[in-house]
């Protein structure tokens, strides 16, 4: 008599059956969608090698069991504590945490909700550990950048250091440039490079690469044909 294993016996997992969009457009505008995916990117690469780190943005947060409307969409977030593999959308039910920080691209049009819903949200409710918000057009803003950090409960302001905000959660540095967002390695006082920044980089030391090769080839050559006149 064949008898069903352990595994055939476990409750079949219920299927993510929560939304994946919430049909509104990706974001504000072209300079907004293009900062968005550079610091996601960024973000990415800089905790490559760590499989517990989770980084993305622009992806629905559901944070009440059962409730398909409850939902929000951070521009950039990251989570610690989180495997780092690709999702529909992230539940934080099933995930056990909120993300620990969040990064809001605003402009004059989402200033409400990034700067009253979101941020009670995320204070009260989610706790996000630190909260920055970006006006790379300078909209509404003033100073277009500005964090905060949980403090007992509640959101205080993070202040400046020689132009930077601190992030005590990525151990990096924020400092706006005009309408970009740069950050900035504090240990090894080199700014992270963007995703166009390390393809340009790799292309030149390919390019390099191949000038040396094609340097060394002539060396061989030369040294070859004196050889045969001696």
């Amino acid at each position: 008599m064949t008898t069903m294993s352990s595994a055939a016996r476990k409750t079949p997992r219920k299927k993510n059956t929560y939304p994946t969009s919430d049909g509104r457009p990706m974001a504000e505008t072209d300079w907004h969608r293009e900062l968005m995916n550079a610091l996601i990117r960024t973000l990415r690469h800089f905790f490559l090698t760590r499989p517990n780190v989770y980084v993305s943005g622009n992806l629905l947060i559901f944070y009440i069991p059962g409730d398909r409307l409850r939902h929000l969409s951070p521009d950039v977030f990251v989570v610690k504590g989180a495997p780092n593999h690709d999702r529909p959308n992230y539940l934080v039910w099933k995930e056990g945490k909120a993300p620990d920080i969040v990064i809001e691209l605003t402009s004059s049009s989402t200033r409400d909700e990034d700067v009253k819903d979101k941020f009670m949200l995320y204070q009260d409710v989610l706790k996000v550990r630190e909260y920055f918000l970006f006006d790379p057009l300078a909209d509404y803003l003033k100073p277009p950048l500005q964090g905060y950090r949980l403090q007992r409960g509640k959101y205080r302001p993070i202040s400046f250091v020689a132009g930077r905000l601190p992030s005590k959660v990525l151990g990096l540095h924020l400092e706006a440039h005009g309408r970009e967002l740069h950050l900035h390695n504090p240990r090894t006082e080199m700014w992270l490079l963007t995703p166009d920044e390390r393809a340009a980089l790799a292309e030149e030391r390919a390019s390099q690469m191949e000038g040396e090769n094609e340097t060394l080839r002539r060396q061989v050559e030369e040294l070859r044909r004196r050889l045969g006149e001696g």
